[in-house]
């Protein structure tokens, strides 16, 4: 029997809409269009668990992220931190207890790094916005926080550029735990590294959540990354979930045509042992012109009359096993 954890964090009928600027038609009949960037999506995510988010490029992987980091406003729904609304009400030492226990690692490493500040004052800041303990302590953490990463003191002083790509991940890991955090949101964290650096920071990353009982919320579109990484996933398509399981469970048996498209384009090491399959025709639709009925229904290999009709609701058709699809209805 599988024991679940509590959630740390609970996403729920979650929407975010970015307006798009009015045409002089639009405004003569005072019509208006938005990018349904994310449309109604819940999930949770358990404490001590990694929890995935994948997709294509454009799905809302991302957008959901910096709603959950409160660096976008929700256009409805709710992001539960602890039970708390993070987008509510909150009184200001609320407010910055959660900012303080959820920290972020976002994919391109030199670009989130002050390319005029040390590597020590680039990993000591968060201590001194959030003003925790005393500067000689500060500097102490620095350096334990730097050798956790596999960074030498020698680097303290020295600037990103300095550094390669693996090396500056590293530090911006290393910036993200000096606050202890509960919930680190890691955006793409390896996608922009050489493959031969991407396992070293994956390993990483993985002995770091074992010895400071992290909590980790992955983005990502490769699932070979995902399926070392993740307890459970949720596959996003054109701002919804289509599909919602353990980890295990969607790669050895995927439901969404989506999913298995998904997985069928994951190189394998023996081409001959691949099955033969459909491939998706066509590309993902604009989320400002989303398609009635089913979203994927454009370029499913299955499409059915009624997927061009009705949109599926998510729904579980095994323990803990949802999707939206029709043919499972």
């Amino acid at each position: 029997m599988t024991i679940l954890m509590p959630p740390i964090l609970a996403v729920d009928r979650l929407c975010k809409y970015f307006p798009i600027r009015r045409t002089i038609t639009e405004l003569l009949h005072r019509t208006s269009r938005v990018i349904r960037a994310v449309d109604d999506i819940s999930f949770q995510v358990e404490t001590g668990t990694t929890f995935g988010l994948v997709g294509e490029s454009g799905c809302g992987k991302t957008t959901t992220a910096k709603v959950i980091l409160g660096l976008y406003e929700p256009t409805s729904g709710r992001v539960l931190f602890q039970d708390k609304d993070v987008h509510g009400n909150l009184s200001k030492s609320e407010s910055t207890s959660i900012h303080h226990d959820i920290q972020a690692v976002f994919q391109d490493p030199a670009g989130s790094l002050d390319a005029r500040m040390t590597i020590g004052d680039i990993v000591r800041e968060p201590l001194e916005i959030h003003s925790v303990d005393k500067p000689q302590v500060r500097e102490t953490k620095v350096l334990e926080m730097l050798e956790a990463v596999g960074l030498t003191k020698d680097q303290y002083k020295s600037y990103p550029h300095e550094l390669s790509g693996g090396q500056q991940q590293r530090v911006a890991i290393a910036r993200a735990l000096t606050l202890h955090p509960k919930l680190m949101i890691l955006d793409e964290p390896v996608s922009a590294l050489d493959m031969s650096v991407r396992a070293q920071i994956l390993n990483l990353l993985k002995d770091l959540q074992s010895k400071l009982d992290l909590t980790y919320l992955f983005v990502a579109h490769d699932l070979s990354v995902v399926r070392y990484m993740c307890d459970r996933v949720a596959v996003m398509y054109l701002g919804q979930i289509v599909e919602s399981c353990e980890t295990r469970e969607l790669f050895e048996s995927p439901l969404h045509p989506y999913t298995k498209a998904l997985l069928d384009a994951v190189p394998v090491p023996d081409a001959s042992a691949r099955k033969t399959h459909t491939p998706l025709q066509g590309s993902i639709p604009s989320p400002a012109n989303i398609p009635p009925g089913c979203r994927f229904h454009t370029r499913c290999p299955q499409v059915m009359q009624i997927c061009s009709k009705s949109e599926p609701k998510l729904r579980e058709v095994s323990s803990r096993h949802l999707v939206a699809c029709h043919f499972y209805n």
